[in-house]
């Protein structure tokens, strides 16, 4: 994937696992404010929070399992 494309420009060319522990804020189109909001809502602080948070993770076995019945 072609993380530049999702990524805030400070983050382009630092190794994956660095960007997985960055603040949510690097991606692309998350601001401090949504950052802050995530955190507060969440507990989110980093990607990897956000890739592994259980309410993101269940709603995204929620699409793919429609996704599947769909086929």
């Amino acid at each position: 994937m072609d993380f530049s494309k999702v990524l805030d420009k400070a983050y382009h060319g630092l190794p994956v696992s660095e960007v997985a522990e960055a603040p949510v804020d690097a991606l692309y189109g998350v601001s401090a404010a949504d950052a802050e909001k995530l955190k507060t809502a969440f507990g989110i602080k980093t990607v990897r929070d956000l890739a592994t948070n259980k309410y993101f993770l269940a709603a995204q076995a929620i699409v793919d399992e429609a996704d599947d019945l769909e086929d």
